[in-house]
């Protein structure tokens, strides 16, 4: 699971162009939104698009339990794995 955190703070960090920003300088946990990481609903639709390619799986922005997947790289490791699984 811990290759897949980093190959999300990756994805991360390419995908919204976050060029200050190392995998080191982002924690698992952390939120990605807000006060977190500083994401905004932008780069939630850009990301959504990234994992869609990488990893072949839609995360629908009408799901109510959207938000939380987005949470941490962690839930999002989470989600990935469990549909991966599927």
């Amino acid at each position: 699971m811990e290759q897949l955190h980093t190959e999300l703070k990756l994805l991360i960090i390419e995908s919204l162009n976050l060029e200050d920003i190392t995998v080191d300088d982002i924690n698992s946990d952390e939120a990605l939104f807000n006060d977190g990481l500083g994401l905004d609903s932008i780069d939630a639709l850009e990301l959504g698009l990234a994992i869609k390619k990488k990893y072949d799986i839609v995360l629908d922005a009408d799901d109510k339990d959207a938000r939380q997947h987005f949470a941490s790289v962690t839930t999002l490791a989470s989600f990935i794995s469990a549909n991966q699984a599927a």
